[in-house]
Order: C-alpha cells, then structure tokens, then sequence
C-alpha cells in the first residue's frame, strides 16, 4: 500500500497563516506541523510509501520531509499549475506512481494518533464519516444508501453524513477512481474535486463509511479550524 498526500493547494482561508509558509507547515499547538504530525503516524502505522503532491511553496515542501527521508521510502510530485487546477489534477500528474493500494489523505488532516491504524485495518475501501458531528455547510458530506457511500461533495444534505477526506482503496475501486479521474483532466476538467469523478461512478466502487464518532479528524481550513484542532490536542 501507497500513501497519497495531497498539498498542492494555496491555503487561502487561513489568511496570513500561509502568507509564508504552506498551510501542511502550520505549526500545531502540540509543536509539529501538520504534514510532519501526518508522516509520523504514517511511519507509526507501519507505512514508508509516501507520495506528496506539492505546488504553493514546494521547494519548502520537500525541505521539512527532509528529517523523514531515512525512515520513509519519499515521492514528491509537483503540479506547478496549482493556481488554476484543484488537487484532482495532482492526482492527475501523479498517476504514474498510483497502481497500489492507496490510503489517500488532505495535506491538512489533522487526524487521532490511532486513526490510521484503524483504518488500515479495513478489508474494504473506506472514507471517514462522523454520525456524532453536525453536517457542515461548506465541506465534505457523504451520502449514504444501501450501507455504501454513493455521493460525496459539500453540496449533498439528505441522507449524508459529516465526512473527511481520509481514504482507504483496495486497487480495484482506486483503479476505477483513476481512470475517471484521468478522463476528466485529458478532457479539461482540471478545476474540480476529485470526488466528482467518483461520483460519476459510485455505483461501480464498493467505498464503505467508516464511522470515527467524536474523535480528531479534521481539515485545516481556516484559522478556526486550526483553534478547534489545537483545543482538541491539549486535551489530550
């Protein structure tokens, strides 16, 4: 299996957080930064196959993975089209050294210390959902029909459930998910989440909830977020 961590992205929402740094790089209350925390419990979970996607700040990027490279097995991809492309053409470039299983990530997941060995675990391809967190307005819900996740987006209300961009894919639904993706970005859809290509084939990918109920996993998107996450780090 092969970690996929994307951080291509501006980090816009956090204002003069990522005015010199990328936001993978913000330093949490607990004194990591956030990639370094995810590459830790990665190395922890028994995972040294790591792909990073890079854009904003990518020489900066690769320079703070520098202390992991001895211990894990490194890939950095960068999609220097990041201002006018969203991660699904990271992926995109990417491709090439996608043919495993995955465990897909967000470069600004904040996550438990115990979730990635729990999802890895998993016999199925999986997404994280929370039954004990609100819908958000403006991020990732997954709708849920028969026991499957059929829908994922932040514009989906009925029958949906807070969700998180960690993935785990056996090959087979990621290869599915690839060749979607592939097919969008070789036609010029290069702007939009990756999920809209699942979307357009959920009813061949057998991707199943996994409910992680109140415990860390959640997006940096802002500097609320980033108060949220640390709050939940003192506690513990």
């Amino acid at each position: 299996m092969k970690a996929l961590i994307l951080n291509s992205g501006l980090g816009t929402r956090m204002a003069g957080l990522t005015a010199n740094t990328p936001k993978c790089l913000v330093k949490l209350a607990n004194g990591e930064t956030v990639l370094g925390r995810q590459l830790r419990q990665l190395h922890c979970a028994g995972m040294t196959k790591i792909l990073v996607t890079t854009g904003y700040m990518a020489k900066k990027v690769v320079n703070a993975c520098a202390n992991s490279a001895e211990a894990l097995k490194l890939t950095f991809v960068e999609n220097p089209a990041y201002q006018t492309t969203n991660y699904i053409y990271s992926i995109y470039l990417a491709r090439e050294h996608l043919h495993d299983d995955i465990l897909m990530l967000h470069g600004d997941l904040v996550l438990d210390d115990h979730l990635l060995s729990d999802v890895l675990t998993l016999p199925h391809s999986s997404m994280t959902v929370s039954r004990d967190r609100p819908l958000p307005d403006k991020d990732f819900k997954a709708v849920i029909k028969d026991g499957k996740i059929v829908k994922v987006g932040i514009n989906y209300f009925d029958n949906a459930l807070y969700a998180q961009p960690l993935y785990k894919l056996n090959r087979e639904d990621w290869t599915l998910w690839l060749r979607r993706i592939e097919k969008y970005c070789e036609g010029g859809e290069h702007g939009c989440y990756a999920e809209e290509a699942f979307n357009d084939i959920s009813d061949i990918i057998n991707l199943f909830p996994f409910d992680v109920g109140l415990r860390l996993c959640m997006e940096i998107d802002n500097a609320d977020d980033l108060q949220i996450a640390n709050n939940a780090l003192l506690r513990t």
